[in-house]
């Protein structure tokens, strides 16, 4: 079973949320890629905040991100039983591969590929 190292949000606007997450609460802030990703320090398990883009629709909740050794062979795991991939994406500008997916009830799930040079950048 893979570990959970990383909890996300979706945030509409992430200067507010920044904000919020930093100041109201006081988290430390270890990484931001402009509107798209911020992510804090908060333990053992960071919290991430996903930016949405105006007209886009807004994921319900958070998401929880596991890490696993070889996204491929994960996702094809998934998928032979009988799990739908939302999305893929990363493996750019140093970003974390990862595969979003949503569990029975509609929540969603992401496994991010293992990387030893990055924390989960969602």
């Amino acid at each position: 079973m893979p570990p959970i190292d990383l909890v996300y949000l979706f945030v509409q606007d992430m200067d507010r949320a920044v904000t919020f997450y930093e100041t109201t609460l006081g988290l430390r802030l270890h990484f931001r890629s402009g509107n798209d990703w911020a992510q804090f320090q908060t333990g053992t398990i960071p919290l991430g905040l996903h930016g949405v883009r105006p007209g886009e629709p807004m994921e319900p909740g958070g998401t929880i991100g596991f890490t696993v050794d070889d996204l491929d062979a994960a996702v094809t795991g998934l998928k032979a039983r009988g799990v739908a991939i939302d999305h893929e994406g990363g493996g750019e500008d140093g970003r974390q591969r990862f595969a979003t997916f949503t569990d029975p009830d509609g929540n969603v799930l992401a496994y991010f590929e293992a990387d030893e040079s990055n924390e989960a950048q969602g």
